[in-house]
Order: C-alpha cells, then structure tokens, then sequence
C-alpha cells in the first residue's frame, strides 16, 4: 500500500520546541500554579514543579515551537531524484503562519500527506494548539473534525512501525540505526534544545539539528517500501 503513495504529494516534518518562557520565575504565580497541576503526574514526588519546568516545551500549553522544518520529493527529472529541505524559524508566529501558507498553496488536496515520526501524537496536535493559541487559521490538511480515520491525511513513521502493537514505542534514533540509516543525532538531542536556544541563543544549530530529523523520517519511509536510501547529492536545501 505505501508503495502506491505518490512521493511528491507527502510533505515529511519536524518540529522543535522549548517552554514557552525561559525559566519557571517567568512565569505568572496563576501559571505557575496550573504547570505545577499539569506536571503533577509527570513528575516524581521529590522533583518539584519547577525542577520540572525544563521539560515544559513537550506540552502545547506551556511550551512553543522554535523550529518546523519540512521535506518533500521532487521527482520531475527521469534521471535523478531530490530531496528539498526548508526549514522555518524565529518568532513563533510567524513560524506558523508560514508553514500554514506552504501547506495553503503546495499541500491542499485531498490526496497531499503530512508524514513525522510520532506525529500523531505529537508533531501535528502541537502545531494546530499551538496555531489556534497564536490565532492562525488551521490549513486544511490538519482540520481534523468530522473526518473518518481514514481521511485523515497524516502518516507516522512510529504508528507504521508498531505494525498494530500500541504499547511498543521506537525512537527516531533507534528506528534509523536498525534499518542501517546514518544517525540523525550526531550533535545535540531533545533535552538540550531549550539551552540552545535559550542560553546559546543558538537557533542555527537547532534548524540543522530539526533538518537532519526530518531527512531520516524521509529514509525510514523510503526503507518501509524497500527503496533505495537518499545520497547527500540528491538532498537540497533551501
């Protein structure tokens, strides 16, 4: 079945995220209270809510994306094959609202795809929390409501990979290293984002770090239909 999906019409993503204020004391006494609810189960009894907070930019509710960098297949040339990488980044807002416009004029159609590793649970419900917090108009391939299962126009490289089994979870990491795919985290990992960002101020190193992410989900989609890998000569950025 995946091998009668057409390549150019799956946009492949990532995205990054940190908490949406810097440290725990920036936020409000009210906020801090309701992180302090949220984290409740999380959180082992001796770590406190705001020990805890470094780990706020998994939620939509307290945290905000800094990175979504997408990729898609451009298979117009007969003889060669590309990958195209763009990434967004800065504000937040803006960040959504141009991954939104994408979405708006190349990935419309009923037939177009999202494809990320967790994405179901992760990646797509975080993008529209947090594009209905920033105020921006859903694209049309994440309006979920009234939609039958399989109308639904996402792809999880995880989900494909439980094969039906809901309590296995595979990293990104370890999915890539048993199907013989280069490492995609050869530099920083999710817990260090926030400190590059944050402490670093370093947004380039989270972009390439979100791009490398993105280019494995592409190469575990195309090992799932037993096709050859992606050579750096046919990955283009833009």
């Amino acid at each position: 079945m995946l091998n009668k999906l057409d390549l150019r019409k799956i946009l492949f993503l990532d995205i990054e995220t940190v908490p949406e204020e810097p440290a725990f004391d920036d936020l409000s006494p009210y906020r801090q209270h309701l992180w302090e609810e949220k984290s409740r189960y999380q959180r082992k009894e001796e770590i406190s809510a705001e020990e805890f907070y470094e780990r706020a930019g998994i939620w939509a509710e307290f945290g905000k994306i800094v990175c979504i960098s997408v990729g898609f297949f451009d298979t117009s040339s007969p003889k060669k094959r590309h990958f195209r990488i763009k990434s967004f980044s800065g504000e937040e807002e803006q960040i959504l609202r141009n991954f939104k416009q994408l979405c708006d004029d190349h990935f419309y159609l009923n037939s177009h795809l999202l494809c990320a590793h967790n994405g179901k649970e992760f990646d797509f419900p975080y993008i529209t929390r947090r594009m209905i917090i920033n105020g921006i108009d859903l694209p049309k391939i994440l309006q979920l409501f009234g939609k039958k299962p399989w109308e639904v126009q996402h792809l999880d490289t995880l989900q494909l990979w439980r094969f039906g089994d809901y309590k296995h979870y595979t990293s990104l990491k370890l999915l890539a290293e048993i199907l013989g795919i280069p490492s995609p985290k050869d530099d920083i990992d999710g817990s260090q984002v926030s400190k590059v960002y944050y402490v670093d101020k370093n947004v380039e190193r989270i972009v390439q770090y979100c791009e490398k992410d993105v280019i494995t989900i592409a190469q575990i989609f195309l090992r799932f239909r037993n096709e050859k890998l992606l050579t750096e000569d046919q990955i283009e950025y833009r």
